[in-house]
């Protein structure tokens, strides 16, 4: 499960974070996830419950962001959002699109009470 990994690394970064400004308790990381990024937001949240206990984000909730699939069409000019694992062009049908949005794992926020 590398979910595992991910979120050893975010709650390393949040650490990092936190403690760059001075402390404070953690209440919520906020991650956007794509569905081409090929991580299970079950897994990962199952994953970060269990890495928070013991460190300074025991108390904390991971909120995470859903990022659909947007391609763009070369062939057409086109911007689509398919459902993979289709994502042909509905107007020309060329199987070739370049991937806008989808492929996300990131961490975009997080909030700290003083």
């Amino acid at each position: 499960m590398h979910e595992l990994s991910i979120v050893l690394s975010i709650i390393e970064q949040i650490e990092e974070e936190t403690a760059k400004r001075g402390g404070g308790q953690v209440e919520a990381i906020y991650v956007r996830v794509g569905v081409l990024s090929g991580v299970d937001t079950e897994a990962l949240r199952f994953a970060y419950d269990l890495a928070r206990e013991g460190t300074g984000l025991a108390g904390s909730r991971l909120e995470i962001e859903a990022v659909l699939l947007l391609v763009f069409c070369p062939q057409c000019s086109t911007t689509h959002a398919p459902r993979p694992p289709n994502i042909a062009c509905p107007c020309c049908i060329t199987p070739e699109q370049e991937i806008l949005h989808g492929r996300e794992l990131e961490v975009r926020a997080f909030e700290i009470v003083q």
